[in-house]
């Protein structure tokens, strides 16, 4: 049984340090790749997969995102104001939650770009959720094609698409795109505060209920200033 999200987590709140000078006065979704601001390139994505509602976390310089997506409709955009607080990336999901609802929702890194192949994987994602087996479906971008990314991986994937984290010293074959859908419940134990999402990844593996599904098309990490221009590159290659 799949499942379509209506809603989505859009991470917007980090402080692109990597990104500097670019991110000096300007929060890192904001950067433009192609003429378009990553936070649009994602959000287009989701209106396009029928999202009709996108929770944004703000805390660096924020004013600059709420003025940027104040009139958009498509998907409609609610802010998740974290200015006074840093939560972590699992503690900005936990205080997000009243705003997401009780059925599963997209997840996504207000940096993540990609090209899709043939079928958009936002869909792929929801066609391959399935609630009874699963609590996190991970997008998974293998590492060898991937643009702008140069580390060991993050997880070994089973055929059946079940996940393995990375050992210390091992290479794996998979880098987790910042694209998922996750099931709400999961968080209904997660502590107050600052967290980070990756002890949910953990938990749900130890469990069995972490999935991943491979990336078709082409994945960009745009971490760098440098990685602005080789996503470029590709990006205006694959709409030529």
């Amino acid at each position: 049984m799949s499942v379509q999200p209506s809603r989505a987590m859009v991470l917007a709140a980090g402080f692109g340090l990597r990104m500097r000078p670019l991110t000096d006065n300007m929060p890192k979704p904001l950067v433009r790749v192609a003429g378009k601001p990553l936070l649009d390139h994602v959000l287009d994505r989701l209106a396009d997969a029928g999202v009709t509602e996108a929770v944004v976390n703000v805390h660096y310089l924020p004013d600059q995102i709420i003025d940027h997506v104040a009139g958009r409709t498509s998907p409609k955009v609610i802010i998740s104001d974290e200015r006074d607080m840093v939560l972590g990336t699992g503690g900005a999901v936990v205080k997000a939650l009243p705003l997401l609802g009780d059925a599963p929702f997209y997840h996504l890194n207000a940096d993540t770009l990609w090209i899709d192949g043939v079928r958009p994987n936002l869909d792929r994602l929801a066609d391959a959720f399935d609630p009874a087996r699963m609590d996190i479906l991970l997008l998974m971008a293998p590492t060898a094609g991937s643009i702008g990314y140069a580390g060991k991986g993050d997880f070994a994937m089973a055929p059946d698409g079940s996940l393995r984290k990375r050992k210390e010293n091992e290479v794996t074959p998979f880098v987790y795109a910042g694209v998922a859908i996750m099931s709400p419940a999961i968080f209904a134990d997660a502590p107050q505060g600052e967290f980070s999402l990756t002890h949910k990844f953990d938990q749900a593996a130890e469990q069995g209920r972490l999935f991943g599904l491979r990336l078709d098309g082409t994945w960009m990490h745009v971490g760098t200033p440098d990685a602005v221009a080789a996503a470029e590159r590709a990006y205006l290659v694959s709409v030529a």
